[in-house]
Formats: structure tokens, C-alpha cells, sequence
């Protein structure tokens, strides 16, 4: 779905630090960062333009005020379901190349990372993250079911591997975000950064320790979802107890549902299931009525 008309998003070498490459997503509506279909194509002529001999990718965000707001809410609304199921897959099959490269791969976190945007940042192999230089607080995590609808590019799969598996679906069945201190406590990042100049340092320094211990684990799957031996007896438990709990709602059910599928069937399963629900939701009434609620609320259709 590239040509080559695309123009990759920047790459650059950290002089500082050579092999370590910077691949930067920059803003695409005024000051913020919108996971488009344009947007991803651009993504994956970055990710296709690191060399192969890279020792290191840290993928960082030129806005001041997100990492990556989310998906493309306009196209999810609007959009056919052939044509919305594509832009779902294709999203996948970009966010995927970070689980192919051979080097270990970081997000560098100084905003707002919803939806989609903590979905492709989990993609990478560690999560670093820094307050907002303007010190005020900035939401991370998967508020689609608060529109009825669900995560559709891994999300229900990646957050219980990185956080307490219970509060993460809990969050994920509710839409409930965390802020960026609760994140911290939750220790959803790999490593923080004491101050958002000090967010590539720490992005590097952790990429040097992951290079350190070796056996990169590449498999066409995230480094850590619940698939993994690790935490996937955890996180069958966690499901087990939050279960009679959850909101009786369609999107929660269909968290629930990915999660199953990625437990029994494995991870590319789980992100069709998210694909196909997510088509399925926002044509239902709570979605339509929740869809409609949010344009009207902040005046972007």
C-alpha cells in the first residue's frame, strides 16, 4: 500500500550513540499526532528504511503535546467496513515490522499515548517515559470501550503483559486511561526519565541495557503480550477474578473475547478478532450514539 511517492518519517543516527537509530512520528493534525492512513504508510517507509546492521531504534514523537493520540477516529466512524477492515490490517502489518527488526526497539513517551498510539508504542520492546515539559499531566492508555467500541491493533493482548493483568482489563473493559503518574506506579514504563530533556538519554541507556543481555526473541509478536510463558498463567488468573465484574456491555464482552482468542489461538488470531469487532461495534447503537456524542463534544467532524 506504499509507493514511491511516500516520504518515509525521519530517521536519524545518534551521533552520540552510533547504530542507535531515532525514528520520529511527526504531527499530522495541527499540533497532534494521528495514526491515519497516511500516517502509516509513512511509518512503514520509515521502519523499511533502518538498516540492517542497526543496533538500536528509539521511536520518538515531535509533538510537544502526545505521543500518538490514537487512530484515525474519523475514518472509523465513517468509513465501509471493506474499507475500514484494510486500514485496520494495514495497521497491523506496520506496527508488526517492529517486532521484526533484529535490534531491540524502544518508544520514547513525552504525551499522550491512547488508543492506537499505546498500541503501536507497545509494539516495541521497552516503553521509557518522561512528564510533559510543560508539566502538565498527560493521559496513556485504551479508552475505546468508553465509545462503545474496542481496541483494534493489539491492545487488549499488550497492556495485562505490561501492567497488573486485573486493573489493565479492568481499564481496557471500562476505557478508563491512566494518568501519567498512575502509569508510573503501575509501572507501565520500562524506565522514566527525570525530566523530558532527559528522555533520549534515558531511551539510549535502556537500549544499551537490553542489548546487554542478548537473545533478542522475535517471533512476528510483540516481546511481551500474553501469549508469552511468563505472564500467561498470570493473566488467565487475572481474567478469571475481573470477569463477573466487568461492565455488561458489547465492548467489553469483545475485550474479553480478544483476550480469549490470544490465550487459546495466539496473537494473530487475537488482533483479528480486535479487527472484527471493532468493524462490528461502531455500527451498533451504543457505538453510533457514543461516535456522535464525541464529534459533537469536540467539534473535529
Amino acid at each position: 500500500m506504499t509507493s514511491n511517492a511516500v516520504i518515509p518519517l525521519p530517521l536519524d543516527e545518534i551521533a552520540s550513540n552510533p547504530g542507535y537509530y531515532v525514528l520520529t512520528l511527526e504531527p499530522n493534525q495541527g499540533p497532534m499526532v494521528v495514526l491515519d492512513h497516511p500516517l502509516i504508510q509513512r511509518l512503514e517507509a520509515g521502519i523499511k528504511s533502518i538498516p540492517k546492521t542497526a543496533l538500536g531504534v528509539v521511536l520518538r514523537s515531535a509533538s510537544e503535546r502526545v505521543f500518538v493520540a490514537g487512530a484515525d477516529l474519523k475514518s472509523i466512524d465513517t468509513w465501509p467496513d471493506d474499507q475500514l477492515t484494510n486500514y485496520l490490517a494495514y495497521g497491523t502489518r506496520v506496527f508488526g515490522l517492529l517486532c521484526d527488526l533484529t535490534c531491540p526497539t524502544v518508544a520514547a513517551i513525552n504525551g499522550a499515548a491512547l488508543g492506537g498510539g499505546l498500541e503501536l508504542a507497545m509494539h516495541c520492546d521497552g516503553l521509557v517515559a518522561a512528564a510533559s515539559a510543560s508539566g502538565k499531566a498527560y493521559p496513556v492508555g485504551l479508552p475505546e470501550c468508553g465509545l462503545s467500541i474496542c481496541p483494534g491493533w493489539g491492545g487488549t493482548n499488550l497492556l495485562p503483559a505490561r501492567i497488573d493483568p486485573a486493573d489493565a482489563i479492568v481499564r481496557t473493559a471500562e476505557g478508563r486511561n491512566m494518568t501519567y503518574d498512575e502509569a508510573v506506579n503501575a509501572k507501565l514504563f520500562d524506565g522514566v526519565a527525570a525530566s523530558a530533556g532527559e528522555l533520549m538519554t534515558t531511551a539510549t541507556a535502556w537500549l544499551d541495557q537490553r542489548r546487554a543481555k542478548g537473545g533478542m526473541r522475535r517471533d512476528g509478536a510483540p516481546s511481551k503480550w500474553i501469549g508469552r510463558p511468563e505472564v500467561k498463567a498470570r493473566v488467565m488468573g487475572a481474567l478469571v477474578q475481573v470477569r463477573p465484574s466487568l461492565p455488561q456491555t458489547e465492548s467489553a464482552a469483545a475485550v474479553v473475547r480478544a483476550m480469549e482468542v490470544g490465550l487459546e489461538e495466539g496473537w494473530t488470531p487475537a488482533v483479528a478478532t480486535e479487527r472484527r469487532e471493532l468493524v462490528r461495534l461502531r455500527s451498533t447503537p451504543a457505538g453510533r450514539g457514543a461516535l456522535k456524542a464525541f464529534f459533537e463534544k469536540t467539534g473535529k467532524k
